[in-house]
C-alpha cells in the first residue's frame, strides 16, 4: 500500500506561482510513474501532468503546457508540481496519483493510489 500526501497549496493571484509537493509513503515508491489530477467544483477529476519512474518521459494536458513543470525525487519519495502563470482557470483540488507500472498515463482509472487532495485557488 502507499499513502501519498499533498501540499503547497494555496490562494494566489492570477500570474503567481505555487509549487504543489506530494510525499509517497508505505510500501516502496520504486517503479512507480506518478501523476497530478485535478477537480474543480462542479466538474470531473481532469488529468494535468504525469511523469514515469525515472523521470526521463513527462506529458502534460494542453492547457498548462510551458506553465506547470512535473518533477520528482526518488531519493525523497517526492513528486512536485511546479505551477506559473496561473490563471483562475486553474483554481480546483489537485491530487497526485500513482500506478504500479512504471509508464506514464493520462487515465483517471489507471493509477491505483491516490491522495487527499490540496485546494488551489487563483483570484483575478
Amino acid at each position: 500500500q502507499v499513502q501519498l500526501v499533498e501540499s503547497g497549496g494555496g490562494l494566489v493571484q492570477a500570474g503567481g506561482s505555487l509549487r504543489l509537493s506530494c510525499a509517497a509513503s508505505g510500501r516502496t515508491f520504486t517503479g512507480y510513474a506518478m501523476g497530478w489530477f485535478r477537480q474543480a467544483p462542479g466538474k470531473e477529476r481532469e488529468f494535468v501532468a504525469t511523469i514515469n519512474w525515472s523521470g526521463n518521459d513527462k506529458y502534460y494536458t494542453d492547457s498548462v503546457k510551458g506553465r506547470f513543470t512535473i518533477s520528482r525525487d526518488n531519493a525523497k519519495n517526492t513528486l512536485y508540481l511546479q505551477m506559473n502563470s496561473l490563471k483562475p482557470e486553474d483554481t480546483a483540488v489537485y491530487y497526485c496519483a500513482a500506478r504500479r507500472v512504471q509508464y506514464i498515463s493520462v487515465l483517471v482509472g489507471s493509477y491505483e493510489y491516490w491522495g487527499q487532495g490540496t485546494q488551489v485557488t487563483v483570484s483575478s
